[in-house]
């Protein structure tokens, strides 16, 4: 959530200095100059305690991906004796993409205490102590003679929990779609490493397979381009090419979608849930943040075949 609205206060110094610093950075923010609003904040902060200030600057460090100073300057803000509420949330947010879900349930109860009708909290409350309890749920069952292979359920493997967890979350459910995904958009999904990584290639070379297979032939801009083209006989090609702050999307959802380059509507209608969930710092909510502004224009992501 961001604060553009600032308040001028502060230390002994120069109001009227400060006041400029606020303006340029406000300027620069507005037309996508993400560096030089930083530049400005900081400017601003030497001269001024106030905590929107503060509080602007670290939402653009942590926009931009300087998440630990963005950590540090949350953590100040919430420290204060009235703490600032959008703080707590943002900080909440980022405790648990860390996997820090305890400290982020106390940030988030601190502010549904405060504020029992703050609907963000409440929603984000949900997710992470959702996430506190996730397991992993056997789904398998016998495999019926009549499948083919790419129907095989991937736990049907032995698998690690955390590969099975993140697997499950981003609605990997059968060989087929593995085939479906690259190595690199597997490396993006939230709590996936590098041994997930290794366990799931070695699962799929035993049968003779590898990720990304199923793309072969056309490419992954090529299975875009016949998605875009099939989306362009159900909504106008300029609704397609609207960049994606057109929908207004939260500060959790456009970071998600900025980690999968996706700029414009017709770009993210094309993708699968498969591919959202589990992106750094997505989830339910977002998810059906996402599902709602689409459906708004007459779109909605894209269904596994």
């Amino acid at each position: 959530m961001s604060g553009l609205d600032t308040v001028i206060g502060g230390k002994a110094g120069n109001p009227e200095a400060v006041k400029k610093h606020v303006a340029e950075a406000v300027r620069l923010e507005k037309a996508r100059d993400r560096d030089g609003a930083v530049q400005q904040y900081r400017a601003a902060r030497e001269l001024s305690d106030d905590q929107s200030i503060t509080f602007n600057l670290a939402y653009l460090l942590d926009l931009g991906g300087e998440e630990n100073e963005a950590v540090a300057l949350y953590t100040e803000l919430t420290n204060n004796k009235k703490p600032h509420v959008n703080a707590l949330v943002n900080l909440a947010v980022i405790c648990e993409d860390r996997g820090e879900f305890l400290r982020a349930e106390r940030l988030l109860i601190q502010v549904v205490d405060t504020d029992p009708n703050h609907s963000r909290a409440r929603l984000f409350l949900k997710d992470v102590q959702a996430s506190k309890h996730m397991q992993v749920e056997s789904e398998g069952g016998p495999i019926g003679l009549g499948n083919a292979i790419l129907d095989t359920p991937v736990t049907d493997f032995e698998l690690s929990v955390r590969a099975r967890n993140c697997l499950k979350k981003m609605q990997i459910r059968t060989l087929g779609d593995l085939l479906k995904i690259t190595e690199a958009e597997l490396l993006s999904y939230k709590n996936f490493g590098e041994q997930s990584l290794v366990e799931i290639k070695a699962m799929l070379s035993t049968k003779g397979l590898r990720l990304g297979q199923g793309l072969d032939g056309q490419g992954k801009s090529g299975v875009r381009k016949d998605i875009l083209d099939e989306l362009k006989s159900i909504v106008p090609e300029t609704t397609l090419n609207k960049p994606i702050s057109a929908l207004e999307l939260s500060v959790r959802a456009r970071k998600a979608l900025q980690l999968l380059n996706i700029g414009s509507i017709g770009e993210l209608a094309s993708r699968t849930e498969a591919e959202l969930m589990g992106v750094k710092n997505f989830g339910a909510t977002s998810l059906h943040e996402i599902r709602e502004r689409l459906q708004q224009h007459g779109l909605s992501l894209r269904q596994l075949s």
